[in-house]
């Protein structure tokens, strides 16, 4: 009985760090949504502006960090946060500050997963047969082409794109170069949009996302997607060839 109990006891421990992301996000959330609003950014634009102009070193500082830990614990508002780096520090050096913080939030939650049950399931599915092993070693030899899809798709969860390949093994130095390459494109477009938002607020006129879905926008991102599919259609058109 007492072999049972130690045992119970390890495996809940290897899921603490997930009991204190949902918790902290939770949290996070509900104290945070009111000031994670375009109102709020509006309202509070011009201490931005100012503490920024006073101190830009310190405020790139706190912006990356800031952006690092909401991405870590998974609290909503990253787009938000992307807007805001494009409005404080222009597109650019303001894209790079972006990426930065959400690489190294993404990269946190690779490594918690990791060390919670990442590396667990990961020896559980190589020991698998059939279709599920399959399936696992398709993804690791399209460990990069999978890797930029899951970034470049808009519409793949951004938790889950850092998730799911601490479950698979993929290496660190891979998962970090991926994410911050497969990134840029939508930080870019977000903030491009954040960069412009003075002339907006100025106007008294309400931000619209809606341009991110226009063709000029989605059609390149649509283009890399398809970009990074080239590896797997080659390696499928060779293998039907050997047949």
């Amino acid at each position: 009985m007492a072999i049972r109990s130690n045992l119970f006891v390890a495996q809940l421990a290897k899921f603490r760090s997930f009991v204190v992301f949902a918790t902290i996000a939770a949290v996070g959330f509900y104290f945070l949504k009111d000031y994670l609003s375009f109102e709020a950014f509006s309202k509070h634009r011009e201490f931005l502006i100012e503490f920024r102009d006073s101190n830009y070193a310190l405020s790139a500082v706190i912006f990356i960090l800031g952006y690092t830990l909401f991405v870590a614990f998974s609290v909503p508002g990253g787009l938000i946060l992307s807007v805001t780096g494009g409005f404080m520090f222009a597109t650019f050096p303001g894209v790079f500050y972006n990426i930065l913080g959400a690489t190294c939030g993404a990269t946190s939650i690779f490594l918690a997963a990791r060390w919670g049950f990442g590396a667990r399931l990961g020896a559980t599915l190589e020991s698998s047969e059939g279709i599920v092993k399959k399936i696992k070693d398709g993804i690791d030899e399209n460990q990069w082409t999978m890797l930029f899809l899951m970034r470049l798709i808009p519409g793949v969860p951004f938790f889950l794109a850092n998730l799911v390949p601490s479950f698979l093994n993929v290496p660190l130095r891979r998962f970090v170069i991926s994410t911050f390459l497969g990134i840029f494109p939508g930080a870019l477009v977000f903030t491009s949009i954040g960069a412009g938002l003075g002339d907006v607020f100025e106007r008294g006129e309400t931000p619209n996302f809606r341009v991110f879905w226009e063709p000029k926008v989605i059609l390149p991102l649509l283009g890399l997607c398809a970009l990074s599919m080239l590896p797997i259609l080659i390696k499928a058109v060779r293998g039907k060839k050997g047949l």
